[in-house]
Order: C-alpha cells, then structure tokens, then sequence
C-alpha cells in the first residue's frame, strides 16, 4: 500500500468494525483491542485525516455518504478480503498476458499482487494501477488519455472507452460499486459503466473481482450482468440465486479464502 494511505493492523480493523455497525466509542475501542484510550484517540485520528471515519460526541461513525465512498477509504476497508481475492487472481494470469484493468482499490490491489509476475503488456485507464505497473521493467504499460478524475486518479471519458477498444486483450481485470439483488451491476457515473463494459467487449476473458460488501450496496447506474462475466472472484459465496444464473451461463465463481486453492 503507499505509504500517504498505509494504517495499522488494529487500524483496519478499527476502520471495518465501524464501517459495520456505524458508530464506536473511544472507550469501547480501548476495551476491545485493550489499548489505552490515547492510543484509540491516535488510531482515529489517522483514520480521519485519511477520510475513512469521520469524529462524534463520544467515538467515531462513516462519513456521510453523498455517493461513492473517497478512495482513500476504499482502499482501506474490507482489505484481508482484498488481499484474498488479489492473491488469487494472480494464480490465474500467466506469465507474458496482455490484461485490461479498470478503475477501483480491489483492481489496483490485483495489479501489486502481479508484480512479480514476468512479461505483462498492462492497459489502464487508472493512474495508481499504471505507476504500480510501471514499477517493473519487464511489464509494457500503456494508458488511455482525456481527462483526469482527482482523487480516483481515474481517466474517464469517450477517448478512453476508444482506447480499450483498439485492443483484444487475454484478461480484462475490472470491479464495480456494486450488484444488485438481480445481479445487474452496478456503479455511481456513466462513464465508469462505459470504460468497463469497454473492457469487457474487447478481452478473452472477463475477471470480475469484489468483496463481499458490494452484494446490495446501493448504487443508481446499470451496467451489465453478473452473468456477462467468465470468472467472478470474491471472499463469500454467490447469494444462492445468483449462483444458479452464473453457473447456468457458464461462468465460473472461484471463492478467494487467503489460502492456497488449487487452480
């Protein structure tokens, strides 16, 4: 993780306990980890500077949400299931693949585990999956031009949905703000749905990687189906319904558990 966003052990945990049950007190906290309460005062402190939690009378709760969550606090939350899911994805790309990866933390968190990887050509519309790419010489980055979201670090725009379509790639890496309880996918900007479905239009194989937290998660514009997909990553089991539609179009759910699965 950059440094600008690394926390602690205790901190991520801090972040995802909230993140849960939308509020905690210091005393609490001090209880539960048992740490002084100076010590939970500094953990918060660093999680609100960083944007993931935001101070109250007596503790901590989410910030207010406006639509989608700043990506300084994406790329903290729910980060085991991240990790999980990253690291097995990386058993499925071979050495000398061409990969498309789309906006998000759970693409990015993908690209380092693939940093060992050997030959990778690597396209991107996301500046921080670019530069953790480019941080291995013998990886071929290219990445889509127009214009820059801040904070996302994302490229958006209709000269990035031509630049993925000038490609036929093995893989294409991409996640979504969520997916609705017909499977429909789901994110927050138009755009965002047109880089991805991009992707997907022009890539052998379709990876889609989330977390668990993104089954219900509410977000208003429609791209796709969970189905569309050839392989679906993820910490927890399909909900039963959309396990039959998955299996049923021939894709293929692989459960990411952190351990070793066999491939």
């Amino acid at each position: 993780m950059n440094a600008h966003f690394a926390i602690t052990a205790r901190q991520r945990e801090i972040a995802d306990l909230v993140q849960s049950h939308g509020f905690a007190s210091v005393e609490a906290l001090s209880a539960r980890f048992d740490v002084t309460t100076q010590t939970i005062r500094r953990d918060l402190g660093r999680l609100c500077s960083l944007g993931v939690l935001r101070r109250t009378h007596g503790g901590v709760e989410p910030p207010a949400e406006t639509g989608n969550l700043h990506y300084s606090r994406r790329r903290i939350l729910n980060l085991p299931a991240k990790d999980a899911i990253a690291a097995e994805v990386a058993r499925h790309v071979p050495n000398g693949a061409s990969l498309a990866f789309s906006i998000g933390t759970t693409p990015e968190i993908v690209m380092q585990a693939l940093s060992h990887h050997h030959g990778l050509r690597v396209l991107t519309n996301n500046l921080h999956v670019a530069f953790t790419a480019s941080q291995n010489d013998d990886f071929e980055v290219s990445i889509a031009g127009g214009r820059l979201r801040h904070g996302d670090r994302d490229i958006l725009g209709p000269d990035t949905q031509a630049f993925f379509s000038a490609y036929k790639v093995d893989i294409g890496v991409f996640g979504v703000a969520g997916v609705d309880e017909d499977g429909t996918l789901l994110d927050f900007h138009e755009e965002e749905v047109a880089a991805r479905q991009a992707i997907l239009a022009n890539c052998r194989n379709a990876f889609l990687v989330l977390d668990a937290s993104k089954f219900g998660r509410r977000a208003h514009v429609r791209g796709g189906h969970i189905a569309d997909v050839d392989h679906i990553f993820c910490d927890q089991p399909l909900p039963g319904p959309l396990a039959e539609r998955v299996a049923a179009a021939g894709g293929r759910f692989i459960l990411c558990s952190g351990e070793e699965n066999p491939s």
